[in-house]
């Protein structure tokens, strides 16, 4: 299958470049050697991106699409370019209408793919970033998920109630038909394309910032929750029970960039869905983890206790069958000391 492994010369179109798992990979990918084109939304946010890694010189460059959902937006961008990392779609709790985050996610999506249909004659591997959010439903008992499985769940509630659907059930179902609509494309258009598609499938993504954030509000949502549940000591109000009991699965982002990244390489990759995670937390795991550190990377901080240990023998709703990931890419990933140690270090060094 198509990959760009060995060629040191590839040049790597990655959409939604500013942003917090996007500029990541756009990092790894100079730093394997690649050539980067970023897509941004305005010329204000590519600036922060080619100072960062001026260092590179000639081989970032950044371009304005300002719309992703208009048609033909990347049809620019894709030109000259041997694999894509399609990072961009919105993600926040707050939209009212699903279609706030629905509409960008397929549109764009998708708008990438047809895209690279008509001008990406060069483009050997396009990369997706979906989400776990894509594959768990909730379970009245503990489930184990693998790439087999679909949030029809999401889809279902938000299809029902609309407006009136949870935050997170209108992120989830934009993610899933995204991710769905992906793959819907590429298997109608396969015999006319010399490229194919990999989706990687993170859970909450973890870790320091590189990306232009000048304050917590300007943070991306995980990110956010983490600092006020983390590095607070008020764990942002969150209740001894909810912080024993409440969790997910995650990934530190800088594993996540190295997945992308070995998702265009490894021609293993190509055809598959691939869910990169640790595995499960509750949020006291993460309080415990970051006041045992010795010493504190954040001293200006008072972080909170929770109940101490709180979170052994938690029961875990969600669990990720992760063989795929170690068969095709063998990732060797952060612990949860080493992501909060640098995760607030970084912080710290931002005076927040």
């Amino acid at each position: 299958m198509p990959a760009i492994q060995g060629k040191s010369a590839a040049k790597v179109l990655v959409s939604g470049a500013n942003g917090y798992i996007a500029i990541w990979v756009v990092r790894t990918l100079l730093e394997r050697g690649y050539s980067v084109r970023g897509t941004v939304r305005s010329a204000e946010k590519g600036r922060h991106l080619l100072d960062i890694f001026k260092g590179y010189g000639d081989k970032i460059e950044v371009v304005v699409v300002e719309d992703i959902t208009t048609e033909g937006a990347f049809d620019e961008a894709v030109k000259g370019v041997d694999a894509i990392a399609h990072t961009a779609s919105p993600f926040h709790l707050k939209a009212v209408d699903p279609q706030e985050l629905i509409g960008p996610a397929v549109k764009g999506t998708v708008g990438m793919l047809a895209s690279a249909l008509k001008n990406g004659s060069s483009v050997q591997r396009i990369v997706v970033t979906s989400s776990c959010a894509a594959i768990l439903h909730v379970s009245p008992e503990p489930k184990v998920f693998s790439e087999v499985d679909w949030n029809e769940q999401s889809i279902k509630e938000v299809g029902e109630q609309g407006k009136d659907a949870s935050g997170i059930a209108k992120y989830r179902a934009s993610k899933t038909l995204a991710e769905r609509a992906a793959w819907d494309f590429y298997k109608k258009h396969k015999h006319e394309i010399q490229w194919d598609l990999a989706v990687i499938n993170p859970p909450f993504v973890f870790g320091p910032f590189i990306h232009d954030s000048p304050s917590i509000d300007s943070l991306n949502e995980s990110a956010r929750v983490w600092y006020s549940t983390v590095a607070k000591a008020d764990a942002g109000g969150r209740s001894p029970e909810f912080l024993a009991t409440q969790g997910s699965c995650w990934i530190d982002v800088r594993d996540l960039a190295e997945g992308h990244t070995r998702a265009m390489e490894t021609p293993a990759a190509g055809d598959e869905r691939i869910i990169i995670s640790v595995g499960p937390f509750v949020w006291q795991d993460w309080i415990d983890t970051a006041n045992a550190l010795s010493p504190s990377p954040i001293p200006s901080h008072t972080l909170p206790k929770g109940v101490p240990d709180g979170g052994k023998g938690a029961k875990h709703a969600v669990y990720y069958d992760t063989a795929k990931e170690k068969k095709i890419f063998g990732l060797k990933l952060r612990t949860m000391e080493e992501t909060a140690r640098d995760t607030l270090a970084d912080f710290e060094r931002r005076g927040w």
